[in-house]
């Protein structure tokens, strides 16, 4: 390869390891785990503590309650989106 190449490569390496530094560790133990952009727990999790939130203020007749669980339901869905042509966010998509 030309030198070019090579820091290219070293470089997309370096950039890879400062965004997700699990997953490149189990890529060098040959176990490779989701990337980060693919890793949707969290957003499960709140997606379900969001509708309990919101549940428990339509049960309550409490408006704050019912505010914060829509809020919290909406940044979860917003996480657990599943197309990455819109994961802008980390530099992700821009070249």
């Amino acid at each position: 390869m030309p030198q070019s190449e090579d820091r290219r490569l070293v470089d997309l390496e370096a950039r890879l390891e400062r965004e997700d530094p699990r997953f490149t560790r189990a890529m060098r133990t040959g176990r490779p785990a989701r990337p980060r952009e693919y890793r949707r727990a969290g957003a499960w999790w709140g997606l379900g503590l969001g509708f309990v939130v919101l549940g428990t203020g339509i049960v309550l007749a409490q408006g704050l309650l019912i505010a914060g669980g829509l809020v919290l339901v909406g940044m979860a869905a917003q996480l657990a989106d599943p197309d990455p042509a819109r994961m802008t966010h980390r530099g992700f998509g821009r070249r």
